[in-house]
């Protein structure tokens, strides 16, 4: 009983948090400690700013850091639209992946050439979804399309044709060619655009910050990104990623841009449907309810496909040199984006931690976003167990 009523005040201090206007540092010793670690961070030159976002049992909490950019002193908040990065590989392409499953549009084990052949040369007929998600199909990691071609056609040939270094399922290597395919193979199955597809998907899950290639009326709220020697100029509001930038903006691997408050809701989403607990966990997974929610667990858990890899289909789960850090559960699930973006899902807390940041601005060398990523995982976890106490 104690146990109840002590986590019925700690959610009604979270509640009241809640409410606190973005950048303003609470009473709680547990957010301020937590903010802190933001703001100290930005201060020693993580990022220009950056918005972290914290969802504990469904009671979420907000902090903004800093300024949105150089020639911009306007506060970050918790609708500030940041390039996602890498992110866009699990908030546009994974649920997409996710829902063509559950429907039997897709199965993660047909060879990837069945949907886009064009995809031909030695060893790729073995290929497939599973290997592009787990990043294990033995193609390179990067190649500069950006240079290499003139648009995204081209560009997208040059993706088909680039041979693999591996046999497809012996090797893991983090590869952005993987998820362009990836990107591709969708289209195909669903026969409309990733940008389109995204914006139906993300709506009916409420989130409305959150698309590529964002219109010019969000300009104002969207930080500053690399002063890009490859287009002579300060980017704002085009993405990032030069690969993605011609592709047109859209991509399977990158190119969608969103806000912290989207990004807590889509990972209190995920949270929804793998449920609470988890193996070893403090409470016993539920059976899940429907084919959509069980095949998010095997989403998000470990694939092994390559023995020892931590590798989601998709995400990405707690490593050693990972950006959850040291506390959260081994199941439990997020990714990173280069930008300076993170989101990490710990079923077993009941947790959903949102870091967003133009660490890239005005330059991208500028590794101080790690430690910090880290730090917000174990903050955020500690504050979790504060609440189950």
């Amino acid at each position: 009983m104690r146990g109840l009523l002590a986590l019925g005040a700690v959610a009604a201090t979270l509640a009241g948090c809640a409410r606190v206007p973005p950048g303003t540092v609470t009473t709680h010793a547990g957010w301020s400690g937590l903010a802190a670690t933001v703001d100290s961070a930005v201060a020693a030159g993580a990022a220009p700013g950056a918005v972290v976002a914290v969802s504990i049992g469904g009671r979420r909490w907000m902090h903004a850091a800093g300024r949105l950019g150089l020639d911009d002193a306007s506060a970050p908040d918790g609708r500030t639209v940041y390039d996602l990065a890498s992110l866009t590989k699990v908030v546009a392409l994974t649920p997409l992946v996710l829902e063509a499953v559950a429907s039997g549009r897709l199965d993660l084990d047909e060879p990837v050439v069945h949907r886009v052949p064009e995809f031909t040369g030695p060893g790729k007929d073995a290929v497939t979804l599973r290997h592009l998600l787990t990043h294990s199909s033995g193609l390179s990691a990067w190649r500069p399309l950006y240079q290499e071609a003139p648009d995204r056609d081209s560009a997208l040939a040059l993706v088909f044709a680039t041979p693999l270094d591996t046999v497809p399922g012996t090797r893991e290597r983090y590869s952005d060619l993987g998820l362009i395919l990836a990107g591709v193979l969708v289209e195909r199955v669903e026969g409309a655009p990733l940008d389109t597809l995204t914006a139906r998907r993300l709506a009916a899950l409420g989130l409305h910050e959150t698309r590529f290639r964002p219109p010019a009326t969000w300009l104002r709220r969207i930080p500053p990104t690399e002063l890009d020697p490859w287009r002579g100029r300060v980017l704002r509001g085009e993405v990032h990623d030069e690969n993605a930038a011609r592709l047109g903006g859209v991509s399977g691997h990158a190119g969608l841009f969103g806000s912290a408050r989207d990004l807590l809701r889509y990972g209190e989403w995920w949270l929804a449907r793998v449920g609470p607990g988890g193996p070893g966990g403090r409470a016993a997974w539920t059976p899940a309810r429907t084919r959509l929610d069980s095949l998010a667990r095997a989403f998000t858990a470990r694939q092994e496909v390559v023995p020892g890899s931590s590798r989601g289909i998709g995400w990405d789960t707690p490593s050693e040199w990972s950006s959850a850090g040291p506390r959260l559960a081994n199941w439990s699930f997020g990714h990173t984006g280069f930008t300076g973006t993170s989101i990490w899902v710990d079923p077993s807390r009941a947790l959903v931690v949102v870091l967003l940041s133009n660490r890239v601005h005005p330059t991208r060398e500028n590794p101080r976003v790690g430690p910090l990523r880290r730090a917000v995982a174990v903050r955020a976890a500690e504050l979790a167990d504060r609440a189950a106490r």
